[in-house]
């Protein structure tokens, strides 16, 4: 009699989780427009804002997916949360720098 590799979690908090995720991925999103906007809003600041966006989210979610197919394969909600996280930082941290609350350089 063998036993589970994982503990299922109960569905709501799946749910839960994975909608914190995507609030978090949005407000990374923000963070990145509303930085651009702080710059005066021309159409290459949203268009510089948003490719580093979609950057880190393609670099942070790989890095993620990779980790999370090795070692939570069957829980997407905890990977989406990881990764809303990482972009909500990232997206206020840019916003905060651009104005001048924080010092990147």
């Amino acid at each position: 009699m063998g036993t589970p590799h994982a503990i299922a979690a109960p569905r709501g908090a799946s749910r839960s989780r994975a909608w914190l995720g995507l609030v978090l991925l949005v407000v990374g999103l923000a963070g990145h427009l509303l930085a651009a906007r702080a710059m005066g809003g021309s159409r290459i600041a949203y268009g510089h804002h948003t490719f580093g966006f979609f950057l880190i989210l393609a670099v942070t979610g790989g890095i993620v997916a990779a980790t999370g197919w090795r070692y939570w394969r069957r829980r997407r909600d905890v990977m989406l949360l990881v990764i809303g996280a990482i972009q909500a930082f990232f997206g206020v941290v840019v916003y905060l720098s651009q104005l001048g609350v924080i010092r990147l350089r």
